[in-house]
């Protein structure tokens, strides 16, 4: 796999058959500050051209359509202590956010790589920050799982530097068309990469009963697991393809209606999502992925290098943590987090999807 980004060949435009020009259709018009779906919000998805209204949700704690408000930036830049001439990896670009604060502690000097398996995403953000100034002679973006750092260390040399942001990205969450909300009907897909790999649809079709409930038990911590896995069997066995994520929702919703009124809402809320997590775990291979990337990470560093890792999910910190336990008993590492830092009140305040954040550091032994 080249690590290059690339770009399609050619763009073949079709003329019309008949040479009519295409009706004229406007847009809906944006209704007040709180448009309901995903396409009126387009002045959220233009945030060059519209400023002022991005500003504002902002300004409200919320994260405007189509894109990534970055969690713990400063608390990850302070430990990173990135100095202009280092090479370093973003393992998961996302929107860009924290890559664009690393790229101006490099002050175009050194060489930062990022990387991210998202297809739909990445060319964005490559886009947005070449219009930066960042351009390939301090920023190369790779196409590729971050599991394969040794494949980019081969190219890179040992890094300096290395961060990893764990949580899946608001601009995956919020658009329907991605499958990763229970919240918007839409194709119930959950890939990171939807060129590659099976949907959350298909998997829910190969699954037999007893693993979808281990599925939600091992990724989720699911207390439903048994009734909602058997809730979706009985669907498939009658007939029902289960394609979308409302169609996924409603199941799940029907098989909890024995729990109380009083707390029923927000219990099925709450299932949701741990089952649309639980799901995406798995389609996406992300325990796998997160695996083999710490198995790799010491082997990356160079002497003194420094990692920050964020997660969102239990499993994942458990993951971190005791890796780096290990490597600082064998005494790869000289130093790591005692504890997971969180984000500060205020950023949590401002932005609530930086609530259940942890984030992890170590430095390699020189």
């Amino acid at each position: 796999m080249g690590f290059e980004l690339k770009q399609s060949a050619s763009l073949v435009v079709m003329d019309n058959i008949d040479n009519k020009k295409p009706k004229h259709k406007r847009r809906k018009r944006y209704k007040g500050t709180h448009p309901k779906t995903y396409a009126e919000k387009y002045k959220e998805l233009q945030p060059e051209k519209y400023k002022e209204t991005i500003e504002k949700i902002i300004q409200k704690g919320s994260t405007p359509a189509g894109m990534h408000r970055p969690i713990m930036v400063d608390e990850i830049m302070d430990f990173l202590e990135i100095k202009p001439g280092q090479v370093g990896l973003d393992a998961t670009l996302g929107y860009g956010g924290h890559t664009q604060e690393i790229l101006s502690r490099l002050d175009f000097k050194g060489h930062l790589y990022a990387l991210d398996v998202d297809s739909v995403e990445l060319p964005k953000t490559h886009k947005r920050l070449e219009n930066l100034g960042y351009g390939s002679e301090i920023l190369t973006t790779c196409l590729v799982n971050f599991s394969k750092i040794d494949q980019v260390v081969e190219k890179s040399g040992p890094l300096n530097f290395m961060m990893a942001d764990l949580g899946v990205s608001s601009m995956q969450i919020d658009n329907p068309q991605r499958g990763f909300s229970y919240k918007n009907d839409g194709p119930l897909d959950l890939r990171l990469n939807p060129e590659k790999g099976l949907s959350a649809a298909q998997r829910l079709r190969d699954l037999s009963q007893d693993e979808l409930a281990g599925l939600f038990i091992q990724n989720s911590d699911e207390p439903h697991a048994e009734i909602i896995a058997k809730a979706i069997f009985n669907a498939r066995r009658s007939g029902m393809k289960i394609t979308t994520t409302t169609e996924l929702r409603d199941i799940i919703t029907d098989a909890l209606k024995f729990l109380p009124k009083e707390t029923q809402e927000s219990s099925i809320k709450k299932s949701c999502q741990r089952c649309f997590q639980a799901l995406r775990i798995d389609v996406n291979g992300e325990f796998e992925a997160l695996y083999e990337f710490l198995a790799k990470l010491p082997d990356a560093l160079a002497p003194g290098g420094r990692v920050a890792i964020l997660s969102f999910h239990s499993g994942e910190d458990r993951m971190v943590k005791k890796a780096f336990q290990r490597y600082f008993r064998e005494g790869i590492f000289s130093e790591i987090a005692k504890s997971p830092e969180r984000p500060s009140g205020e950023e949590t305040a401002s932005n609530s999807r930086a609530r259940s954040a942890k984030l992890r550091w170590a430095i390699k032994t020189e």
